[in-house]
């Protein structure tokens, strides 16, 4: 079997300290392991990162918590509880949206709320519409959670078989359905099609182009959406304090050089701060970068490279003081829709900046408490991945920002500088390997979900957690791709220990070792 250190503890290493990394650091170290986590970065978080502002820390990525039990999971197997640890509230509605001339629309975690939010709206007919729909999406969801988002890969077998008792899924599943095209069957208000299309953007791709199927992720956020006082790199921070009262060592400002191999298997993490011997690597960052050898030659050829990029963003972070007529009427989640999807989406398909961008708003101190005369905010605006410098790029985007808010009754005191936005050759250069793509490869195309790199790699010990790796991007799906790679390097120590009649010279089993591309039973 593997060695283990002087006590007995299986050594893992976790490259990477988001909110995958967090997740299988801690279950490791609850297994018995003994785990060091290397993070490039000066604070642990990933993609979840503030900016210092006068008003305190204002988010620079994922505002969003959902599916809030992989959490209170972690948590628990530190000994504590959520509330004990971060400042969270339940939000009463999930987001308010706007479109030039018309909103807002509040959307809620229930669904006879939003059947009434959306008759007021936009009548009776289209109320009837989105009750058919969110029908359709729960049965999608409930289809493919364990499956899918709970499996270790996807398990086509299963799904087949759910289909076949449920043909009402059929339509959703056929080749060439598009989330875009599916939501036609439902509504005819196209401002209800746009909104409902967005939820293809919180995984990095666009609604003409992404699967049906992905229509679930509705379901995901209806049931309910938490806050973080201070954002998600807040629940990041706690996540860590917790994880190092359970033992697990964390060296910041520290990157990782290289993998090694020794007798078939992962030896070594080497870092520029020194070498870390390892029974168990876990690599929580793009997949594209061990596929691009940044990692070394054993990491390299451990797994096939990912598809293409997913979306990226341009992302203003920021302390102001709002005005205007519509400042008192945010909520910690606002969508501004723009007039016309394909003047977002068609430049973004061709490499472009979109010509008219929607601009999601958190308003990150609202429905948490008195609101503050200064206030942080998040905007963003979807991004292609790989986009080449351009020399206007902050003045362009502003100008595609600031005066659409402003013609729709916001404006902001004093109003943002090029210092507080993130570009997506910001993200490009912190994300190694990323391109900047904010979600892993991108959802596009109809088996582009069930294509993503699973926990386990084709390197013994070695394993992948994060936004890119199955079972997708956004907050709880990194979660959960720390719980897979955490289990799947338990169950391979405990097959290797339990076959060790089978060992090869230097006390190392073949017998489960050479199943790693197959998924676990």
């Amino acid at each position: 079997m593997p060695s283990a250190d002087v006590k007995g503890q299986p050594r893992a290493v976790v490259i990477g300290a988001g909110m995958g990394g967090l997740a299988a650091a801690i279950r490791l170290a609850a297994a018995g392991c003994r785990v060091t986590v290397v993070e490039a970065a000066k604070t642990p978080g990933g993609k979840a990162r503030a900016r210092e502002t006068p008003a305190g820390p204002a988010a620079m990525g994922p505002t969003v918590l959902t599916l809030r039990s992989e959490v209170d999971a972690l948590f628990a197997l530190c000994g504590t509880t959520t509330e004990a640890e971060v400042g969270i509230t339940r939000l009463p509605r999930l987001a308010r949206h706007w479109w030039p001339g018309s909103g807002p629309l509040d959307l809620f975690p229930d669904r006879e709320a939003n059947v009434e939010a959306i008759r007021a709206f936009a009548g009776d007919r289209e109320a009837q519409g989105f009750a058919r729909f969110d029908t359709a999406a729960r049965a999608l969801y409930d289809a493919f959670e364990q499956p899918v988002m709970r499996a270790a890969r996807p398990d086509l077998a299963a799904i087949a078989r759910t289909t076949l008792t449920k043909p009402g899924l059929w339509p959703a599943l056929l080749p060439g359905m598009t989330l875009d095209r599916w939501l036609t069957q439902f509504f005819r208000d196209p401002r209800l099609r746009q909104l409902f299309g967005r939820y293809a953007t919180y995984v990095g791709g666009r609604p003409a182009h992404t699967p049906a199927v992905l229509s679930l992720v509705w379901q995901a956020e209806a049931q309910g959406v938490w806050a973080v006082t201070d954002g998600i790199q807040a629940l990041a921070a706690a996540l860590a304090r917790a994880a190092e009262r359970l033992g697990v060592r964390f060296h910041y400002a520290t990157q990782a050089r290289r993998i090694t191999r020794q007798s078939g298997r992962v030896a070594h993490v080497e870092t520029d701060q020194g070498h870390h011997p390892a029974d168990i690597v876990v690599f929580n960052g793009d997949p594209r970068a061990l596929a691009d050898g940044h990692l070394g030659e054993a990491a390299q050829s451990a797994l096939t490279p990912p598809g293409k990029p997913s979306l990226s963003a341009w992302v203003w972070s920021f302390a102001a003081i709002p005005q205007g007529p519509r400042a008192q009427d945010l909520i910690h989640h606002n969508l501004f829709f723009t007039a016309d999807p394909s003047a977002e989406f068609g430049p973004i398909g061709a490499g472009r900046m979109p010509d008219s961008p929607t601009l999601y708003l958190n308003a990150q101190d609202r429905e948490l408490g008195p609101t503050p005369a200064t206030e942080r905010f998040q905007i963003i605006l979807n991004a292609p991945a790989g986009q080449p410098d351009h020399k206007d790029e902050d003045q362009s985007c502003h100008d595609r920002t600031f005066p659409a808010l402003g013609l729709m009754g916001l404006t902001f005191s004093p109003p943002p500088g090029s210092e507080a936005l993130t570009r997506p050759k910001d993200l490009a250069a912190r994300f190694p390997a990323s391109l900047g793509a904010i979600y892993g490869a991108s959802p596009e195309g109809t088996l582009a979900a069930f294509r993503r790199p699973v926990a386990r790699t084709g390197l013994p010990g070695l394993y992948l957690a994060g936004g890119g790796v199955h079972p997708g991007a956004g907050v709880p799906m990194a979660l959960l791709s720390g719980r897979q790679a955490a289990l799947q390097a338990l169950q391979d120590l405990t097959s290797a220990s339990t076959s060790a009649r089978t060992a090869m010279p230097g006390g190392m089993s073949t017998a489960s070792l050479t199943t790693g591309p197959r998924p676990s039973r």
